[in-house]
């Protein structure tokens, strides 16, 4: 009897599973349009970001170059050990992390306010001039962004400087200063990134009812209560789901402008995980080394990504899944 009852429970499943594979093909087959356009991302992204996973296995390696990532010695978290107990460690972890947050406190909300201020502009010629002169810094490459940066501070003929000594006070050397290197580091990205961070949020408020706005002013809402109780409400989903985004990436602070701006007298507050993996990885050749501080890195930034999705679902209704 309970024999009969598995088989028949089994043959159930089997059916089950071959209809939902049915209706998937037929779904695939109505809208095959679409999903010929999102083949070559997800092909894109097993090629490029999943397929190299495999070369994760040397941080648990020492790994030599003539004997390939299969046949190299397994010496487990030795290298683990390694980045822990070294010199450098909390420095390098209160460095990423403090550019991160940082960068997070000061590069989320001006995106934000930038968008409702240009969103409030009635002038639509005006308008465009902002997105206009803001969205332009984006388009600039990183290596011309830091030698402006170093062309406005140079303690010699900057114009910084310039103003500074105009009002009789002395010269500053910025780039060589390590407790100005977070300022100048992430206020120069909030300027070149906050016109293009805008754009999604101004998408956000074009999808709001004007009827809201209408019957709030008949009600006698100025435009701060209008932005208060309309305009944020609307876009908090979207701000919740980029807020995620941006946690989940606060320990992986970018390696090229900080490397670029990066000199051995402000080494103290410019280095960073990635720095120090260009360093040991590609300058020191310990490959099996750099390859475990970076899966650490990547592993913390996963981490704090599930923590708070899960706190904003428990929040709010808003969250990645």
């Amino acid at each position: 009897m309970l024999q009969r009852q598995l088989n028949s429970v089994e043959a159930h499943s089997k059916i089950r599973k071959k209809s939902v594979w049915r209706s998937w093909m037929m779904q695939v087959r109505r809208n095959w349009q679409l999903y010929a356009l999102f083949a070559p991302v997800l092909l894109y992204f097993i090629l490029f970001h999943y397929v190299p996973m495999y070369g994760v296995q040397i941080a648990f390696k020492d790994f030599m170059a003539n004997k390939g990532i299969m046949d190299s010695p397994w010496v487990g978290f030795k290298h683990f050990e390694r980045f822990f107990d070294s010199f450098y460690f909390w420095r390098i972890i209160k460095n990423t992390m403090g550019i991160g947050l940082y960068e997070l406190a000061v590069g989320f909300p001006i995106p934000i306010i930038l968008a409702l201020m240009i969103n409030e502009a009635r002038s639509g010629r005006f308008r465009r001039f902002v997105q206009t002169v803001t969205y332009a810094p984006h388009f600039l490459s990183t290596v011309v962004v830091v030698g402006m940066i170093m062309m406005f501070l140079s303690p010699v003929s900057g114009l910084v400087n310039f103003i500074i000594t105009s009002f009789g006070g002395e010269p500053v050397s910025f780039m060589t200063e390590p407790s100005w290197f977070k300022s100048i580091y992430v206020w120069s990205g909030v300027w070149q990134g906050m016109g293009w961070s805008s754009i999604i949020y101004l998408a956000a408020l074009a999808g709001i009812d004007p009827q809201l706005h209408e019957a709030a002013k008949v009600d006698g809402a100025g435009w701060l209560r209008r932005i208060w109780h309309i305009n944020l409400p609307g876009i908090a989903p979207t701000m919740t789901i980029l807020l995620i985004l941006n946690i989940g990436s606060v320990l992986g602070v970018g390696f090229e402008k900080i490397f670029l701006m990066q000199n051995s007298l402000n080494m103290e507050a410019s280095d960073v995980i990635a720095t120090n993996v260009y360093r040991s990885g590609i300058l020191g050749a310990q490959y099996s080394f750099s390859a475990a501080v970076g899966l650490f890195n990547s592993i913390v930034n996963f981490i704090m990504l599930i923590a708070v999705n899960r706190i904003a679902r428990r929040v709010s209704e808003n969250s990645l899944w």
